[in-house]
């Protein structure tokens, strides 16, 4: 089968587009043809050598909607010809993949394959960061980072859907703060024009949001404990800006504020079980038009470099995705 294989680190020129084995499944497992496939931050992170501390060579992506061709011998829900989304065992850039039974997920037949590609890390990571980790109770505010990208316009609604009061978003240029309106905040803040604490403070009377999303780090995360409500929850959950954050404890207990983590990537290793219930709840939404999530871009599987550029170029909005045709 073809796949695109990161022969070595470095730019989106390590990406070579390549004959490789076809996977073989265990009795707990699946083999999915792939239809579409999404590109992550988190792709280009491995590419760069940056995240997992993969082993050369491999194949990058996290994420793939196709149909099922074949199921292990203990696979009880899952059926060959149907239709799924998953988060497969070693890569998504590729032809065919297997994935874990417990991490394969039936795709109602309302959701199609472009759209199928776009929602799983997005969808997932937003619903689990709002709804299982912050806990966001009805009329809380809620403060997004990267307001304008597929996770950030994702949450946006989620939040909406979850009940949050208001909704603020942040971008890094004016370009983006029609994107992030459209998805839904209430307001949206350009680092390049105004400084958000002093204006997430304003909007909030002074009281700050009762949650932040986080995915920058750095002086970005430090700064919004400044805007984070008494009681507030700060959400980190990604590293954009490659930076530490740094935070004292002080500014913690007294004002009954909470730091929470999450990683999309542990909980697909540790607490799988806890997906189904997000799958169930992003399907539900996603079926009945009040969530939308749609590819930007797509290109062609050979193309993945290309794809890779256009993502880090920081020009992209919402996800973009993989195409696959077989060749078999």
């Amino acid at each position: 089968m073809k796949a695109i294989v990161v022969t070595s680190f470095g730019g989106p020129e390590v990406m070579k587009y390549t004959d490789v084995n076809m996977p073989v499944i265990s009795e707990n497992q699946v083999l999915i043809r792939v239809v579409t496939t999404s590109i992550n931050f988190a792709d280009i992170k491995s590419r760069y050598g940056k995240k997992g501390n993969k082993a050369l060579p491999f194949i990058p992506g996290i994420d793939v909607a196709g149909i099922v061709e074949r199921v292990g011998s203990h696979v009880k829900n899952i059926y060959p010809g149907q239709r799924v989304i998953a988060f497969p065992q070693n890569g998504s850039y590729a032809e065919y993949v297997v994935a874990n039974e417990n991490l394969t997920f039936a795709l109602p037949d309302e959701v199609d394959f472009q759209t199928a590609a776009a929602c799983p890390i997005v969808s997932f990571t937003s619903y689990n960061l709002l709804a299982n980790v912050a806990r966001l109770q009805q009329g809380e505010s809620v403060l997004i980072h990267a307001a304008a990208g597929g996770i950030g316009t994702t949450a946006i609604q989620i939040a909406k859907l979850l009940g949050a009061g208001t909704v603020i978003g942040t971008v890094g240029s004016e370009t983006k703060r029609k994107i992030a309106l459209d998805a839904g905040a209430d307001y949206v803040i350009c680092h390049q024009d105004e400084d958000f604490v002093e204006k997430v403070n304003e909007l909030t009377n002074g009281e700050g949001v009762d949650v932040i999303l986080d995915s920058i780090s750095g002086t970005v995360s430090e700064k919004s404990l400044n805007c984070l409500a008494y009681y507030g929850r700060l959400i980190h959950f990604g590293n954009a800006s490659g930076e530490i954050g740094n935070f004292q404890t002080k500014d913690l207990h007294a004002s009954c504020r909470s730091i929470l983590g999450f990683s999309f990537g542990t909980t697909r290793k540790k607490r799988p079980e806890l997906l189904q219930d997000t799958a169930n709840e992003v399907f539900r939404y996603l079926r009945d038009g009040s969530l939308k999530v749609k590819a930007t871009k797509s290109f062609p599987l050979q193309d993945a470099g290309k794809a890779h550029e256009w993502v880090e170029s920081r020009k992209s909005t919402g996800k973009v995705i993989l195409t696959v045709q077989s060749s078999s």
